[in-house]
């Protein structure tokens, strides 16, 4: 199946369905679907099948509206984030080919800074139908293009075909029990895969999609009584900041709500279940992978024990969901023992796992092993009940207020500095943030911390620039002489 015929198939199926409430739109399914199919037209007017469209854009219904006509039209859709900056926005448009830039007028001023044919998302809405028939697709047709920087710094598109797509949807329609009923709050940002799964899931049940353009606890609060949403997705660093707020709102609407990207303590799950009255459910992903390879949902056995006990459970980072099969490996290749003690690196596979990175055969080799095994590589624990929990990421990923940052593309960044001898990007706990960005360097002269900082924000998006940045005169090293992170962490 495409990713189009989720919605054609939905708007046959419940043509008076209500799809879409958003600052007073509202639209049924075949009303939606209308909606795509002239913007797959207006699509159609400026590029061919098979190239790329990107969009730049919050939070709102054309975005999702965006997710599908790309689809009618046979293009690839390439999400950008909109933290990013122009120098990080010319990266990805350069890798990708981008034949196209969708974007809200929040980002008219800034789409017009980049070599490359515009349109915004309303003039988009406003073009004919296409008068042919939506062009083949294959199952294992690149539909999206999700970039991500890796741990090299540069950027990295994620393929995901219609085949990933639409598996994630049908397995978080089973994993969730989602249907016609649920009212999804778009809150977390649709161009991150955090979010942007619930746009075909929800879709797929003929569920109502509500949007937030730009999370403040109020707004979320204001969303969910005004919109009577039954779930979402928060970030934890989104969940810290609602529960610490006074609304007075009715969240009785909620029944789950999901959260990940950055670890979560037991006592932070009892807050979140005592606030929102509602079930809470850590997850697991990559972009590689749809997103969601485990989720902490409690089976029967599980609900019976005392609520300690299954705040531990909800706290962890889950088991595997349907369909992906889960190893926790050691060095030595084999499956480490369930003893919740030894630690390996998560592989997995199954419909939902990319078939690579765009136009990096290299990098995609590195990263599959023989039998089509995805090397995540996060370090975990596994129980005997098939739960695991990460206790280490192997690229020294940053996880800071749900996003990722790698450190090697603000090491690098760093070392552009004329003064920079040696740096050393590493995340350390925060309460609100999950983790907090902050740099180690070794300098040539007396440079300012803020010049330095000056100098970050200069050429990284907000969320990747160091919080602090240290001076020191030596950096940690391993006996082999690599820099030793674990160490500067201690010394931190």
């Amino acid at each position: 199946m495409s990713i189009w015929r989720l919605l054609a198939d939905t708007a046959e199926r419940c043509p008076e369905h209500r799809a879409v409430r958003d600052a007073g739109t509202n639209l049924s399914y075949l009303e939606f679907r209308q909606a795509a199919e002239r913007m797959a037209g207006s699509i159609l007017q400026r590029v061919e099948p098979g190239d790329r469209v990107a969009i730049l854009a919050r939070n709102c219904w054309e975005y999702a509206c965006a997710y599908f006509a790309a689809a009618r039209a046979g293009v690839v859709l390439v999400p950008w984030n909109t933290r990013l900056t122009e120098r990080e926005h010319t990266a990805i448009l350069d890798d990708s080919n981008a034949a196209l830039l969708l974007h809200d007028d929040a980002f008219a001023e800034a789409a017009t800074a980049l070599d490359v044919p515009r349109c915004a998302l309303t003039d988009a809405l406003a073009g004919s139908a296409p008068r042919t028939e939506p062009p083949a697709v294959a199952p294992d047709d690149t539909a999206h293009l999700y970039y991500t920087s890796g741990t090299t710094g540069t950027p990295k598109g994620v393929r995901l075909t219609h085949r990933n797509v639409v598996a994630h949807a049908e397995m978080t329609r089973a994993e969730l029990d989602l249907g016609e009923a649920d009212v999804w709050g778009h809150i977390a940002p649709m161009f991150h895969l955090a979010d942007a799964w619930a746009t075909f899931a929800i879709t797929l049940v003929a569920g109502t999609h509500a949007f937030v353009g730009e999370f403040t606890a109020a707004s979320t609060f204001d969303a969910i009584e005004r919109d009577a949403i039954t779930m979402t997705n928060l970030v934890p660093t989104m969940l810290q900041r609602m529960i610490a707020n006074d609304s007075t709102a009715d969240c009785s609407s909620l029944r789950t709500i999901l959260s990940g990207g950055a670890p979560i303590a037991p006592e932070t799950v009892r807050a979140i279940v005592d606030r929102f009255g509602c079930e809470y459910v850590q997850t697991y992903g990559m972009t590689e992978t749809s997103p969601f390879l485990t989720m902490s949902l409690l089976d029967a056995e599980l609900r019976s024990l005392p609520l300690s006990d299954q705040l531990r459970y909800r706290s962890k980072t889950g088991r595997a969901v349907r369909g992906i099969e889960l190893r926790v490996v050691g060095n030595d290749g084999r499956d480490v023992p369930r003893d919740e003690t030894t630690v390996g690196e998560i592989r997995v596979r199954g419909a939902t796992v990319t078939p690579g990175y765009w136009n990096k055969p290299d990098e995609t080799a590195a990263v599959f092993e023989d039998g089509g095994w995805l090397r995540t590589g996060d370090l975990a624990v596994i129980d005997d009940r098939g739960f695991v929990t990460i206790v280490d990421r192997a690229k020294d990923v940053i996880l800071t207020g749900g996003e990722t940052v790698y450190s090697t593309e603000v090491e690098n960044r760093l070392f552009e500095h004329p003064d920079v001898v040696e740096a050393a990007v590493i995340g350390i706990p925060d309460p609100d943030w999950g983790e907090r960005v902050v740099a180690a360097v070794v300098l040539r002269s007396a440079t300012p911390e803020a010049e330095l900082l000056a100098f970050c924000r200069e050429g990284l998006a907000g969320f990747k620039r160091p919080k602090q940045i240290r001076r020191f005169d030596e950096l940690p090293k391993t006996g082999s002489g690599k820099l030793d992170k674990r160490a500067l962490r201690r010394a931190w």
